[in-house]
């Protein structure tokens, strides 16, 4: 992808009246994904916190990050929620097929968390400290969407 392309964020077939810019952290996140299946990261130079996705500015010392690093694809769920009640996806304008898991995931070198889809197959084995792996889309476009979910490994 050369630098004047851009990153299209789709909306299924609802509508959306504005552009969003994900800028320069949040691109070179999605396009690793979607080339690389890789997780990107960017390290804070003055504490070393490691963020992902990546962001401008640490949150802790309110410093400028550029320092962008690899961090591993699996990870542990640090909290999670089974959803069974339907509604209309924002995203899609169809209504949310229940059940399905969502969570924050801790990637192996991060220190900050990961909020995405859990696959909920064996609800029984959903819980704090799983450990997990992501599910890539086969056709991947560029969005948070190249990963299909999170699956259990332990």
């Amino acid at each position: 992808m050369s630098d004047t392309e851009h990153v299209i964020i789709e909306s299924g077939a609802a509508r959306q009246p504005f552009n969003y810019a994900v800028g320069l952290h949040g691109s070179r996140f999605l396009q690793e994904l979607r080339d690389h299946r890789r997780f990107m990261a960017v390290k804070c130079p003055r504490c070393g916190k490691v963020y992902i996705p990546p962001r401008r500015v640490c949150g802790a010392c309110f410093v400028e990050m550029d320092e962008f690093v690899e961090v591993g694809s699996q990870g542990t769920i640090g909290t999670f929620t089974i959803l069974r009640y339907a509604f209309i996806d924002p995203e899609t304008g169809v209504q949310k097929p229940v059940p399905y898991g969502y969570g924050f995931i801790r990637l192996d070198g991060a220190d900050t968390l990961f909020q995405h889809y859990i696959d909920i197959q064996d609800e029984s084995r959903v819980k704090i400290g799983a450990r997990v792996e992501p599910v890539f889309a086969d056709e991947r476009k560029g969005t948070v969407k190249d990963i299909r979910c999170f699956r259990i490994i332990d």
